[in-house]
C-alpha cells in the first residue's frame, strides 16, 4: 500500500507553510509548549525524531545538547527546507517513511514526534518498531490530533448561537475506529481515528510506561490576548503522551 504524502502537493505545501509562518498559531500556543515541556534531559542523547517536518525540533534538540538527531519526514519539499533552515553537523535528515523505520539500522534515547501518528493506518506495528528502536529505559514522546478531533467525519464540528458563538463540540463516531477523510487546503486528507483507550492500551501492551499526558488548554493570558481559544474548553486540539521503554 502506497503511503499518503499529502505534504508533498504543491497546494497543500503552501497552505500549510503559510500557518506555520504565522507567528501565533494553534503549535505555537499549544502544541509544541507542551511537547517540549516534557521532554527528558537531552545532553548526549540520540534522538529520531518521526515526521521531522522542516527541522525546527532537531535543531532544538542539538541546542538543547543532544549528540545526534537523525530526523525522517516523507515529504521531499520539507526536507528541502530543513536542510537549508536546520543544518547541523549532528543532524540527519532522511526521506522516508514512518511507517519504514524498520529499516534503520541504529538505536535511539528518544523517539520524538509531533503531530504525525494519525496519519499513519498500523499504530500496533508503529509502536512495536520503535520499542525495537530504544536503548534501554529509552523515551517515546509524541503528540497526535486529539481523538475528539480525529473522529470526526461528517457535518458540523460545532453547534452555535445565534450570535454565531461556538457553544458545544458535535460529536459523533467516536467509538467507530478506522480512516477518516477531511479537506485541509485540498480534498482527501486521510487520517485515522483511534480511541483513547487504544491509544494508551496499545503503548501499555508494547512495552510502554505511561508518565505523563498532557490534553492543553489555554491559560488566563492566552483567552485575554486570543479569546477565540475558549473553545479548546469544549474539545482539546490535541493530546501529548510521554512514555519510558520498560526494563526487563
Amino acid at each position: 500500500m502506497s503511503k499518503q504524502n499529502i505534504y508533498d502537493d504543491e497546494i497543500f505545501f503552501q497552505g500549510y507553510k503559510k500557518i506555520r509562518e504565522q507567528e501565533v498559531n494553534a503549535n505555537t500556543l499549544f502544541e509544541i509548549p507542551s511537547l517540549l515541556s516534557v521532554l527528558p534531559e537531552l545532553k548526549g542523547k540520540s534522538i529520531l525524531d518521526l515526521g521531522c517536518g522542516f527541522g525546527d525540533h532537531c535543531k532544538k534538540f542539538v541546542d538543547k545538547g543532544a549528540k545526534k538527531v537523525v530526523g525522517i519526514d516523507i515529504s521531499k519539499k520539507m526536507l528541502e527546507i530543513a536542510s537549508k533552515e536546520n543544518s547541523s553537523s549532528k543532524i540527519s535528515y532522511l526521506n522516508m517513511p514512518i511507517e519504514s523505520i524498520e529499516t534503520l539500522n541504529e538505536e535511539f534515547d528518544i523517539v520524538i514526534s509531533s503531530l504525525a501518528f494519525h496519519y499513519v493506518e498500523d499504530y500496533g506495528k508503529l509502536i512495536k518498531d520503535i520499542f525495537s528502536l530504544l536503548n534501554e529505559d529509552g523515551y517515546l514522546i509524541f503528540s497526535q490530533e486529539h481523538p475528539l478531533n480525529t473522529c470526526h467525519s461528517a457535518g458540523n464540528r460545532w453547534t452555535k448561537n445565534q450570535n454565531g458563538e461556538k457553544i458545544y463540540a458535535n460529536l459523533s463516531n467516536y467509538g467507530i475506529e478506522g480512516e477518516r477523510e477531511c479537506v485541509w487546503f485540498v480534498d482527501h486528507v486521510k487520517k485515522y481515528h483511534r480511541t483513547f483507550s487504544s491509544i494508551i492500551t496499545t503503548l501499555i501492551e508494547g512495552g510502554f510506561t505511561i508518565e505523563k499526558i498532557l490534553e492543553p488548554l489555554p491559560d488566563e493570558a492566552i483567552i485575554q490576548r486570543y479569546p477565540e481559544n475558549y473553545d479548546l474548553f469544549h474539545k482539546p486540539d490535541f493530546l501529548i503522551i510521554k512514555t519510558k521503554k520498560k526494563t526487563l
